[in-house]
């Protein structure tokens, strides 16, 4: 996976270089201190992964991240949690916080190889076949799966695509994630962001900002967050 470096810290730069240097099929072609001075490197060469500072002079890893083609990911690399939510709204793989662990970062960027290896299928005209009473049919990787509403942990929308997360499986297929969401019970499932539909029935914790399923932590969106906590975690809390 070739990928490159963007952050306005030398040092910072050299960190991320050495986390590449010990991950397995990672092939740095090229490390820049802003945005602008990347774009025309872009235009001449495949870039697959991208680790994107975002609190930067000028043009913010934010703002660069919307300009990206879909293909490219990006995995955040910053000093700030307080963007986590943020960099999900840009279909983020993942963010990491500084100073970032070689456990963790490795963990990020197979996630990256687990997205790019779904994606290189033909997902072309993929969709939900049939909606039963507690399952779907749906088309992916040239074959049509049956999915359990009680099997789903959490759905994802990446770029084109929705991935809908299970204990032993990922299925993505070629969908918006508000067309999915409207064929789903709304007395299950829920959109948390942009980027989420959660399951009600996996939920494990919540705080403020984030949903816990499992070893996964989902992102709470601002202009959700009302509507979540007013229908589904409120109205459930046990008085005393």
């Amino acid at each position: 996976m070739k990928c490159i470096i963007i952050d306005d810290e030398p040092l910072a730069r050299e960190a991320i270089e050495m986390l590449i240097d010990q991950t397995d099929d990672l092939d740095l072609i090229g490390s820049f201190s802003s945005p602008e001075t990347v774009t025309g490197f872009m235009e001449s060469n495949a870039v697959d992964l991208i680790f994107l500072d975002i609190q930067m002079p000028g043009f913010n890893g934010i703002e660069f991240a919307r300009t990206i083609p879909k293909e490219t990911f990006v995995i955040f690399t910053t000093a700030y949690a307080e963007f986590a939510t943020d960099s999900y709204e840009v279909d983020a793989i993942d963010y990491l916080i500084k100073p970032v662990k070689l456990v963790r970062f490795q963990k990020a960027v197979e996630k990256a190889h687990t997205y790019a290896r779904l994606f290189k299928a033909d997902y072309a005209n993929n969709n939900i076949e049939q909606v039963a009473d507690d399952y779907f049919f749906v088309k992916a990787d040239r074959r049509i799966f049956k999915v359990y509403f009680n099997n789903i942990l959490f759905i994802q929308g990446l770029k084109d695509y929705v991935v809908m997360h299970s204990d032993n499986q990922k299925v993505i297929t070629a969908m918006n994630i508000k067309t999915i969401y409207d064929q789903l019970p709304k007395d299950m499932f829920v959109r948390v962001s942009k980027s989420y539909i959660i399951n009600v029935k996996h939920i494990d914790s919540v705080d403020n900002n984030t949903v816990y399923i499992g070893t996964n932590e989902i992102p709470i969106g601002s202009i959700y967050r009302d509507f979540f906590f007013n229908e589904f975690v409120t109205k459930k809390i046990m008085g005393r």
